[in-house]
């Protein structure tokens, strides 16, 4: 026989998005200005909310915006913002922006990925530096970021610091998950946990108080290379597929790896 697990209701959606950013309804009520009374009302199922007072708290919530359709649905309402494939016409302009970001910060890495850190694009510097030595298997479609990365067939022989570095992208892995959750990004995180090399945990191989960021550090033919890393979203997005890509750039984290990189574009930059 087999057992269909109830719908959930939109006050038990709303009250775990709550409950998951650490609010009382007392706090929610008080931040969306909204009466606590009428909030808890929703949260029992009492009170049917409108779309708007549901768009209203999913903003003071910071829900994401696939969550957003999911809560207007579960009250009985149309979704309000669109899926669109990157692929559509209506996405050229974001296409482009994605070119000239990418192109932009060569000679440096960078890279275009979606939630589950599966890669959309990556400019030709992120394609010689993070794909070197690693097994083909790996960068069949849909290739992931963070698979490449932590492997024992991928970067992770050539990583220097893989503990600590290790521990840093699996800890931001678990607070992506946090904030929202995706059965796919958990069991992700499961399978780069049992890498072997990976550290689950907080590495102690730096002090937090005398460093900057967790650097990757990795070894090439010749010496090594040392990165940092930022991430850029689309604050402004109103799509799902814009509002759901990350673009990771990378920075040289020593005058030797900004050398070593400006020199590939431009051998006389080697001895400027």
């Amino acid at each position: 026989m087999t057992v269909v697990a109830p719908k959930r209701g939109v006050g038990e959606l709303l009250r775990d998005w709550r409950q998951r950013r650490h609010l009382s309804q007392l706090d929610l009520a008080g931040e969306a200005e909204v009466s606590a009374r009428h909030l808890s009302f929703v949260e029992t199922g009492r009170s049917r909310p409108s779309p708007e007072l549901l768009l209203h708290l999913a903003e003071h919530l910071d829900v994401p915006l696939r969550e957003r359709n999911a809560l207007l649905l579960a009250a009985g309402y149309a979704p309000k913002h669109p899926e669109t494939p990157l692929d559509a016409a209506a996405m050229a302009p974001v296409r482009e922006a994605l070119d000239r970001i990418l192109e932009g910060h060569q000679p440096f890495p960078a890279v275009v990925v979606d939630p589950r850190w599966d890669l959309v694009a990556a400019n030709g510097a992120a394609l010689a530096v993070l794909t070197d030595r690693v097994a083909p298997e790996l960068l069949a479609p849909p290739v992931n970021a963070l698979r490449v990365c932590l492997h024992p067939d991928g970067l992770a022989p050539r990583i220097a610091n893989l503990g600590e570095y290790s521990a840093h992208l699996l800890a931001r892995l678990q607070r992506q998950t946090a904030l929202s959750p995706d059965p796919r990004v958990d069991a992700l995180h499961t399978e780069l946990r049992g890498y072997p090399g990976v550290d689950p945990g907080t590495s102690a191989t730096m002090d937090p108080a005398e460093a900057l960021f967790v650097p990757l550090r990795l070894r090439v033919r010749g010496g090594e290379l040392a990165f940092f890393s930022t991430i850029s979203t689309f604050g402004t997005a109103l799509d799902i597929t814009l509002s759901e890509l990350a673009i990771e750039a990378f920075f040289p984290a020593d005058a030797a790896t900004k050398a070593a990189l400006s020199a590939q574009l431009d051998p006389a930059s080697a001895s400027a």
